[in-house]
């Protein structure tokens, strides 16, 4: 068990460090004032962030990503595991279910956490050195929130993430099933890890695929009031301003970077979890795609359990 944590939280660790810049960019695409944009797309948000902010404005708020690494990973391999033993059959229905059950309850961590980092990336936008700092770094953006808002304040966004992650999960876990058996993975394969790879990567960007409108809302919400005014009354009034304001094409802003993002980082994650358990246990223990672990605890079950989406 204590193994499986580590390589999970190993393979979270890479997946942020790939995928983070892309989040950054995702995260300033949309929530960008539509009337005064200041940037036109993905390629020219990438460089105006680099120019104006430095390589190291693409990492801005990867301090909140990576604390939440630890819980999120445990709460998503705890819960997925056991949930498929509840279920008892390892059928795609109960992969999705067992996902989506997962994906609900690592919301209590992953909700702060983003707010944090949406609020991370979007401090000094268009400045390489911030004139003045609202927030020293993610846990003092929490503190601060909280003093604020209360309990209430951290978990601002906390439905939509809900209404995010939960069927996100289900189907990141429902595709990976189906893309591991429909190649036909075995141990001794010579193509082993780029089949891993893409059946990791194919699956984040189905997941995101499934729930990015939701996503969009949830960083407008968890976004709002930065600049000290607040737009969105909730849920409702977000959907509604934006929709009346900018039309259907606000559900997909900044879809093109998060696809970017999917792959690469749902690729990095699944091959450094496969390969760590690997080397550490060295016994050529996988059969379809997963780890050794599994197979003693879930014969039936041919899922690797990663989080990165």
């Amino acid at each position: 068990m204590a193994l499986d944590f580590v390589a999970g939280c190993m393979g979270g660790a890479a997946g942020v460090l790939v995928g983070h810049p892309f989040d950054t960019v995702k995260v300033r695409l949309q929530v960008q004032n539509v009337d005064k944009p200041l940037y036109r797309g993905t390629y020219h948000c990438f460089q105006c962030i680099a120019r104006q902010e430095s390589v190291f404005g693409l990492y801005k708020g990867i301090g909140s990503p990576m604390m939440g690494l630890t819980f999120i990973n445990a709460i998503v391999f705890g819960v997925q595991g056991n949930a498929m033993r509840l279920l008892g059959r390892d059928t795609p229905l109960n992969q999705f279910l067992a996902g989506a059950a997962a994906g609900t309850i690592q919301c209590i961590i992953c909700c702060p956490m983003e707010l944090a980092k949406t609020r991370m990336q979007m401090q000094g936008t268009g400045e390489k050195k911030s004139s003045r700092k609202l927030y020293k770094n993610s846990l003092d953006c929490l503190i601060r929130i909280y003093n604020k808002e209360g309990i209430r304040g951290i978990n601002r966004g906390m439905l939509t993430t809900v209404i995010r992650e939960t069927p996100g999960f289900g189907v990141y876990f429902l595709s990976y099933d189906v893309l591991t058996r429909s190649l036909g993975c075995e141990p001794d394969d010579l193509y082993i890890i780029p089949k891993l790879l893409f059946a990791g990567g194919m699956s984040g960007i189905a997941s995101w695929l499934s729930t990015y409108p939701v996503d969009v809302i949830k960083s407008r919400l968890q976004a709002d009031g930065v600049g000290g005014i607040n737009k969105y009354k909730g849920i409702k009034d977000c959907v509604h301003q934006s929709w009346e304001k900018e039309g259907w094409r606000v559900f997909t802003r900044g879809l093109t970077s998060t696809l970017l993002r999917a792959f690469p980082v749902n690729a990095t994650t699944f091959a450094t979890v496969t390969l760590f358990l690997m080397y550490m246990r060295n016994d050529g223990g996988m059969k379809d795609c997963e780890p050794a672990h599994q197979l003693t605890q879930q014969p039936q079950q041919s899922q690797l359990q990663t989080t990165s989406l």
